[in-house]
């Protein structure tokens, strides 16, 4: 077993990285290294496992066997304590200049464990214009033992100069069967648990392993579900997307909610809150009051990147279902339904509408994404959207 075993359906990108972490040591043994490069861009669909597969790419770099997935190297960068690896995940909306040229700084130490210096950079398309600019001076000219892992959903999401610096990993959609497996070996799923799952998820794996376990996941997908039928007046319309909202906005204040609490708690004790001796425990807080305002704005950029997040789920739901309804009507055979397990709904709406207002709909769907992208009131968007949905 290697450290590449575990990703699913990605037969040509683990031979790349097989071959890249081979010419990494020879690298290190002071051999030329051919394929070894300092900056690589992994890019592919939500669900495709693009932070594992840089994870995986990490450890094989640090063991000397390529990535046994058995030694010390391999463990301590799999569960993220080794400390030759910095891992960047942007919590909120985007990622600041501030905080990318902290990460620079940190990237340019000499590993003191492993044999590299990892840098991996999830999300890494939430940079900002300013922190692209900078980041692009880092990879330019690395230290020698340092590299840096991007992912990102395609290629364009990163400015072109950051792009042609990078060595491309392109991964890909599972398929459905892949998925299903790896639920039914690994999570001890029933086969058509699984099975439903995986199709239902589109070959998300993360997705998929929520569908299949988690009992609320499966009740909010048919609520999502349910919402095509319900678009039977201008009310229904308003209501549906009320609840739309209503419940991404549940989702996002679970989320947060003991995550803040903790981060406050432990920041107000980093500056003396509760210390005894006169004059110290308010001196100390009054000193920390724009640590606590910058933490506050943090969480509240997270807050809303959950919750726009959990919204855009939900129309990603929607558009699985309206795109099943277009197969439907154009008799598309050997074309696998995603929402095969609620195919009544989608005959009853594919022999009552055309296909050109199918795709006027899944147009509908696409805009108020971008129209939350933009920053538009999560209400209005959704409301407009669902009048537009209505037969």
């Amino acid at each position: 077993m290697t450290v590449f075993d575990d990703l699913v359906g990605q037969d040509q990108a683990t031979a790349v990285l097989s071959r890249a972490a081979t010419a990494a040591g020879e690298v290190v043994a002071g051999g030329r290294g051919a394929g070894m490069t300092h900056a690589w861009l992994f890019t592919g669909p939500p669900g495709s496992g693009r932070e594992d597969a840089a994870r995986a790419f990490a450890a094989a770099l640090m063991c000397r066997d390529g990535g046994c997935g058995h030694c010390d190297q391999c463990h301590q960068v799999l569960i993220g304590s080794h400390p030759d690896l910095e891992s960047v995940r942007p919590e909120g909306l985007s990622y600041s200049v501030k905080q990318t040229r902290e990460l620079i700084l940190r990237a340019a130490g000499a590993p003191t464990q492993g044999r590299w210096r990892v840098i991996l950079f999830e999300d890494a398309d939430r940079a900002t214009e300013s922190a692209a600019n900078a980041l692009l001076k880092a990879i330019e000219e690395p230290p020698p033992r340092t590299v840096w892992l991007l992912c990102a959903p395609a290629p364009d999401d990163l400015m072109i100069t950051i792009r042609s610096r990078c060595r491309m990993v392109n991964l890909t959609t599972p398929a459905t069967e892949a998925v299903a497996h790896v639920l039914a070996t690994r999570d001890s799923v029933p086969w058509d648990t699984a099975r439903f799952a995986a199709r239902a998820a589109q070959g998300h794996i993360s997705r998929a392993r929520a569908l299949a376990l988690d009992e609320g996941v499966r009740a909010r997908r048919e609520a999502v579900l349910s919402i095509p039928r319900s678009l039977t007046g201008v009310g229904e319309c308003v209501s549906a997307a009320e609840r739309l909202v209503k419940t991404a906005e549940e989702e996002a204040a679970a989320a947060t909610a003991l995550l803040n609490d903790s981060e406050t708690s432990e920041l107000r004790k980093l500056y003396g809150e509760g210390s005894t001796g006169k004059g110290l425990n308010r001196g100390l807080v009054r000193g920390g009051a724009g640590a606590l305002k910058e933490l506050e704005d943090r969480q509240k950029s997270r807050a809303t990147r959950i919750k726009r997040d959990s919204l855009d789920a939900a129309l990603l739901e929607l558009v699985s279902f309206y795109r099943d309804v277009l197969t439907m009507q154009f008799g598309a055979a050997g074309v696998e339904l995603a929402n095969d397990d609620i195919r009544f709904d989608l005959d009853q709406l594919a022999k009552s509408s055309t296909p050109e207002e199918t795709l006027r709909r899944i147009d509908a769907i696409m805009q108020c994404r971008e129209r939350l992208a933009a920053n538009v009131n999560p209400q209005m968007a959704v409301e407009a959207m669902m009048l537009a949905l209505r037969p």
